[in-house]
């Protein structure tokens, strides 16, 4: 799509979010990348590393935090009108995951979902987003038996169901940080649905990016377990093919911004496992396609975004 010159990336500090900068940066369409970030200092270090590494000075940075809605706000009110909006950033947020902010939800779920929900949704409503809105999917969503990781399941698909995994109350007083991601990621995926059927002149993809090396998500995990992420778990995933690079990773969410095939409303991730051809995640989980629960789903985040 010859069209997309501008475009806004979540998390585009480090990991995927700077890969995906510095990918777009290299088609000659691309004239702004608006780099959102949380932290102030990284977001100057990336932007001078992509303008070095790409020889164009072609980045702005927006201070933007996905746990706090009215930075969200602030963020969604002074970000100009972008081409494409990538909802990127997120994190599994460790034994602080299930932690509420004090909008009411989960930290893992403010800063994969709630905070994304907020900027398209207002963006979207202000007319700020030309083409194509793509959200970082995950095959935890619809369950990766191979791993022993089961599909997210809920009661009724009720909107309060839907509520009760941005708040929390799903997984009781033991907080299970993969099984609460997994969830989190489900009800994202189902809200960019029903968000598709609202605006039918943006597309609107989730993107699942794989199982990505070199990633920042390992980040909030506890000590143990970031060592084990970073140097058991991905070095022997991608021995196996069960893992790609960020550069890899990345390669995706571009496809979702400039190939129309990528249809509006639908879930792309790996064929199978976590690596490998890019397919739709529908057979792999039917209740992805009920629209019911799809604007349950939304319902419920704008229950916490009003």
């Amino acid at each position: 799509m010859s069209d997309v010159k501008t475009i806004l990336i979540t998390g585009a500090n480090a990991g995927l979010g700077k890969e995906c900068a510095r990918q777009l940066a290299l088609l000659p369409a691309t004239t702004k990348v608006i780099l959102a970030c949380r932290n102030p200092q990284r977001a100057k270090a990336a932007q001078a590393w992509l303008r070095e590494s790409t020889g164009r000075s072609i980045f702005d940075i927006l201070i933007l935090d996905l746990t706090d809605l009215d930075s969200v706000r602030r963020a969604a009110a002074e970000a100009p009108v972008v081409d494409a909006l990538v909802l990127n950033a997120g994190g599994l947020g460790g034994s602080g995951g299930g932690e509420q902010t004090a909008d009411g939800v989960t930290w893992q779920f403010a800063v994969n979902v709630l905070g994304h929900a907020g900027l398209a949704e207002a963006m979207l409503e202000a007319g700020k987003v030309r083409s194509v809105v793509v959200y970082a999917g995950s095959e935890a969503a619809r369950g990766v038996p191979e791993f022993r990781m089961p599909q997210p399941k809920l009661e009724t698909s009720s909107v309060s169901d839907f509520a009760s995994i941005g708040d929390g109350t799903l997984f009781g007083e033991s907080f299970d940080e993969m099984a609460a991601y997994a969830h989190a990621k489900y009800a994202g995926a189902m809200w960019m649905a029903s968000l598709a059927r609202h605006y039918p002149a943006v597309r609107l993809v989730t993107m699942s990016p794989g199982g990505t090396a070199g990633t920042s998500a390992a980040e909030e995990m506890t000590p143990m377990k970031r060592w084990m992420m970073t140097w058991v778990a991905m070095p022997m995933m991608l021995m196996f093919g069960h893992a790609h690079t960020v550069e890899a990773g990345a390669k995706r969410y571009i496809g979702a911004i400039t190939d129309e095939r990528y249809k509006s409303g639908v879930f792309y991730g790996n064929e199978r496992k976590t690596a490998g051809p890019v397919a739709e995640q529908t057979p792999f989980f039917p209740e992805l396609a009920n629209a019911a629960f799809q604007d349950n789903a939304r319902a419920a985040i704008l229950g916490f975004l009003a």
